[in-house]
């Protein structure tokens, strides 16, 4: 599978997350949200090749999508993660709030999402 159809796969399965959060649905939440990060897994076995395929997620048109690969890739691409993030976490609901926790545990020094 190449860099790009896993980052496809995991901007699906952050959508099919959120989708089922919102229909209160949290197993099948909870199961995409664990697919997710196992996708994550993958690109970050390819090492900073797979960060850089992620981070084309930035530009995602839904806000979920660019919060969770922000989220992920806070450590490796500072910067720009944090400036999607604090742009999110400006609004209202529950993408904003993650966008706020995690900018908030960024700055406590208690992010470890992508540990070197």
């Amino acid at each position: 599978m190449t860099l790009e159809e896993l980052v496809e796969q995991f901007a699906q399965h952050v959508q099919a997350e959120t989708e089922a959060g919102w229909r209160g649905d949290a197993k099948t939440a909870n199961r995409h949200a664990d697919r997710s990060i196992a996708v994550f897994k993958k690109l970050r076995a390819h090492g900073n090749a797979g960060r850089d395929a992620l981070s084309v997620l930035f530009k995602h048109p839904r806000m979920d999508v660019r919060v969770a690969a922000a989220a992920l890739l806070l450590r490796y691409r500072t910067k720009e993660a944090k400036a999607v993030l604090e742009e999110a976490a400006r609004g209202e609901g529950m993408v904003p709030f993650e966008a706020q926790q995690a900018l908030l545990r960024w700055e406590e020094g208690t992010w470890a999402l992508d540990p070197e």
